[in-house]
């Protein structure tokens, strides 16, 4: 069957992977003793319980009661993609995230500049310079994508 009249194996293939990456992480997480167990339980939860829900709804989507309420999301999906107003908000609310973004990590690097200037904080150098080298790539992938974009409509 086709994509549009079934939901596609990708969404069960990735879902089953979520799964796999989970239980990797919780047993990972239950056999060994390491400061990052905490991390790996929070990634073994991150992993599975998304990956479950993607196979519940791949399971639900694909039983032959729900075809066809399938086949009408997905089309009202594909009509919503491609209305012209929801294209141009997206794009400005894109613009204006990414703007606020770049607003944030600028304030963010005088902060840590000010706390490592006061000497409240250990590492502000290291900081100021990870957010700083953030941002120049921000701008650098901005500029880029934006030339890509605009040679592919020229």
């Amino acid at each position: 069957m086709s994509g549009v009249q079934n939901m596609k194996k990708s969404n069960l293939i990735t879902g089953i992977a979520y799964v796999l990456f989970g239980a990797a992480c919780l047993c990972l997480a239950l056999c060994t003793e390491t400061k990052l167990e905490s991390i790996l339980y929070g990634l073994a939860g991150a992993g599975m319980f998304p990956g479950i829900v993607m196979i519940c709804k791949y399971f639900y989507w694909v039983s032959p009661a729900n075809r066809q309420r399938y086949r009408e999301r997905l089309e009202n999906e594909q009509i919503e993609l491609h209305d012209e107003l929801k294209t141009k908000i997206r794009d400005r609310a894109g613009r204006c995230a990414y703007g606020a973004g770049l607003l944030i990590l600028c304030f963010s690097i005088l902060l840590f500049s000010i706390l490592g200037a006061l000497g409240l904080m250990d590492n502000a150098r290291t900081m100021v310079l990870y957010l700083g080298a953030f941002l120049v790539f921000e701008i650098a992938a901005g500029v880029a994508i934006f030339r890509h974009l605009l040679r592919q409509y020229e």
